[in-house]
C-alpha cells in the first residue's frame, strides 16, 4: 500500500508539473515576455539620448536618434504579438516613450536647429505647442478608436516627428551643396507649433490598411523603385515625403468637401489605433 501511495504521489506530482510547464509555454517563457519592454525601453533611451544631442549643439545626431526610435517602436508591438505578451502595461509604457521620442525630442531639437531662442518666450512657447500636442494624440489613441476606416484621425506623431527630422536633414544638405540656409527663427517656430495642431486635429490621415495589396512581380518592381528613390539622395527624398504626406490631409479633405465624397465610417469598437503596443494593435505612426 506504502508503494501504491508512492507512486500515486509521483503521479500527482508529475500531472502538476506538466500543468505549470504547460501554463509557462502558453505565456512565454525566459526573457521573451521582456522583449517588448526591452524594445520600448532602447526606444525611450532613443528619444533622450536625441533630446541630450540636440541641447548641444547636434541635430544632425539628434534626428538619427529618433529615426532609430521609430524603428524600436515598430519592433517593440511586432514583439509583443510574437510572444503572446500585449498587455495594458506595455501600451502605457509604449505611450510614455513615444513622447519623449516623437513629442519631447522632436520639439528640442527644433528648438535648437531652428534658433528658437531668438524668439525668447514666444520660441519657447512654439516648441512646447509640438510636445503638448503629441501627449494629447498618443493620450487620445489610448481611449478612442478612430473615426474612420483606413484613416487615422490627425496626423501620426511619428510622421509629425519624422518632418522635424527630415527638414534637418534637408537644410544639412543644401548647406553642405553650398547653399546658405539663413531664415528668421519665426518661420520654423510657426511651422513646428501647425504640424503639432495638425497632430490633435480631426483632419484624416491615411493609414497603411488602406494600401492596395500587391503581389508578385509588379509588387517586387514598386518596392524596388521607392527604396531606390528614398536611398538615392534620403535627405531630399524623406523630406518631400514628409511634406507631402502632412499636406495630404487637407488637401484630401478639400477634395472631398469640393466633390461631396465622404469616407467610410468604422464600426463603434473601432479598428486599431497607431499604437504599436496593446489591445488593438497596427503601426501607425513612425518616421511613423
Amino acid at each position: 500500500m506504502e508503494q501504491d501511495a508512492r507512486n500515486e504521489g509521483r503521479a500527482a506530482g508529475g500531472a502538476r508539473r506538466r500543468r505549470r510547464g504547460s501554463r509557462r509555454r502558453r505565456s512565454g517563457t525566459g526573457l521573451a515576455p521582456l522583449l517588448p519592454h526591452i524594445l520600448t525601453t532602447c526606444n525611450l533611451a532613443a528619444g533622450f539620448y536625441a533630446i541630450a544631442k540636440a541641447s548641444t549643439g547636434d541635430p544632425v545626431q539628434a534626428s538619427w536618434a529618433i529615426l532609430a526610435a521609430g524603428i524600436f517602436d515598430v519592433l517593440d508591438g511586432r514583439a509583443a504579438r510574437m510572444t503572446n505578451s500585449v498587455s495594458k502595461f506595455g501600451m502605457e509604457y509604449d505611450s510614455i516613450a513615444d513622447t519623449v521620442s516623437f513629442g519631447v525630442a522632436p520639439a528640442m531639437i527644433a528648438f535648437h536647429a531652428g534658433h528658437f531662442m531668438e524668439l525668447g518666450w514666444t520660441g519657447w512657447v512654439m516648441a512646447f505647442v509640438f510636445t503638448a500636442c503629441a501627449s494629447l494624440r498618443l493620450a487620445r489613441f489610448n481611449v478612442t478608436a478612430g473615426t474612420y476606416r483606413g484613416r487615422f484621425d490627425g496626423l501620426p506623431s511619428p510622421a509629425a516627428a519624422g518632418v522635424v527630422v527630415s527638414t534637418v536633414w534637408f537644410v544639412t544638405f543644401l548647406r553642405d551643396a553650398g547653399i546658405n540656409v539663413n531664415v528668421p527663427a519665426v518661420l520654423p517656430a510657426i511651422g513646428v507649433a501647425l504640424v503639432g495642431l495638425l497632430m490633435v486635429s480631426p483632419i484624416p490621415y491615411r493609414s497603411n490598411k488602406d494600401l492596395p495589396n500587391l503581389s508578385g512581380y509588379r509588387a517586387i518592381v514598386i518596392v524596388v523603385m521607392i527604396f531606390t528613390a528614398l536611398i538615392a539622395m534620403p535627405q531630399v527624398s524623406f523630406f518631400i515625403v514628409g511634406i507631402v504626406y502632412v499636406l495630404s490631409g487637407p488637401l484630401e479633405l478639400l477634395y472631398r468637401y469640393r466633390t461631396g465624397k465622404s469616407l467610410e465610417l468604422i464600426a463603434p469598437e473601432g479598428e486599431a489605433s497607431e499604437k504599436s503596443q496593446g489591445p488593438t494593435l497596427v503601426k501607425e505612426e513612425g518616421p511613423s
